[in-house]
């Protein structure tokens, strides 16, 4: 494995691979990897010929009040993990490398689909998000992207700009990783005490009572929303920042009055934890004779759970 820290450098790798016939595939990262990161630099690994993680914590999508300069950092740990799971060159470049003339010029903005959700309290964040990844897809040109579910807003962001643009690279999606007791992988999770960090799975459980009442036939958003509203708030130290029902692909609203659930939906969570702040959710699939609930895997786990009417 290659560590490089210049555009210049990873793009010569890159270009080399291209020009052997070889197909590259990237996982674009800020670090502190756990079992998530894992899994998308495995799917990386089985399904192109040559891998490129990037570690780069981007200033551009942090707000002012966010955790830029608190966010985990474990270079060494990191390069150890990327090199046993067989990646081919690590990309780690300084923020000067990436941003030369600082505050960037020129924005990457995708419209609508960051409204809301995420977008709503971080207003600033999907656009450093896009503009940094598109940088990224510019300087590795990968065949094949991968991104976790868990931020399921932003997959959706990249996905869009993806195809506004026309980039020639296909964006995967790749299952959400748990924890045992539910909580999804996150770096964040570092930051919770042991107190937090006991409360924090009630997310992934009141998702997971949300999605079993659509099993037994509920359709209706805002009776969804209010199940989850009253599972987290049996939690004091959880504080709730939103959860919204939305389609799946363009991530419209179906919360309006009376609105009813149909075809694929994402149901999402925002909330802090203690000072911490985290997301989850769960995507579901209304189908005429069964409800499929992709809820994401613990590490042991290699499909969805489904469940069928009887």
């Amino acid at each position: 494995m290659k560590v490089i820290e210049t555009i210049e450098g990873v793009r010569a790798e890159c270009d080399a691979a291209r020009r052997h016939g070889l197909t590259v595939g990237f996982v674009p990262t800020m670090g502190s990897f756990h079992a998530g990161h894992r899994s998308l630099m495995a799917a990386a690994r089985a399904e192109t010929d040559f891998v490129v993680v990037s570690l780069f914590v981007n200033p551009t999508q942090f707000g002012l009040a966010e955790d830029l300069s608190a966010y985990p950092r474990d270079d060494e740990g990191d390069a150890r993990i990327v090199r046993e799971l067989g990646v081919d060159v690590l990309f780690r470049p300084s923020v000067d490398e990436m941003y030369p003339t600082g505050v960037p010029h020129t924005i990457v903005h995708v419209a609508r689909l960051t409204d809301g959700m995420c977008g709503a309290a971080r207003p600033t964040h999907f656009d450093g998000v896009c503009t940094v990844v598109a940088k990224l897809f510019s300087i590795v040109g990968p065949t094949r992207a991968y991104f976790g579910r868990k931020d399921f807003q932003q997959l959706v962001v990249v996905q869009r700009m993806v195809a506004d643009l026309d980039l020639p690279v296909a964006v995967v999606g790749c299952p959400l990783i748990r924890e045992p007791d539910g909580l999804a992988m996150s770096s964040r999770n570092a930051y919770l005490t042991p107190t937090e960090r006991s409360a924090a799975p009630v997310l992934h459980a009141a998702l997971i009572e949300a999605s079993n009442r659509i099993v037994v036939g509920e359709r209706n958003a805002a009776a969804i929303v209010a199940s989850i509203k009253a599972t987290i708030a049996t939690k004091p130290a959880v504080r709730l920042e939103y959860v919204e029902v939305r389609d799946a692909e363009f991530l419209h609203s179906l919360e309006a009055p009376e609105g009813r659930l149909r075809g694929s939906f994402v149901i999402a969570v925002a909330a802090r934890v203690g000072e911490t702040r985290l997301i989850d959710n769960v995507v579901v699939t209304i189908h005429e004779t069964a409800v499929t609930v992709e809820a994401g895997v613990r590490p042991t786990a290699d499909r969805p759970l489904t469940v069928t009417f009887p």
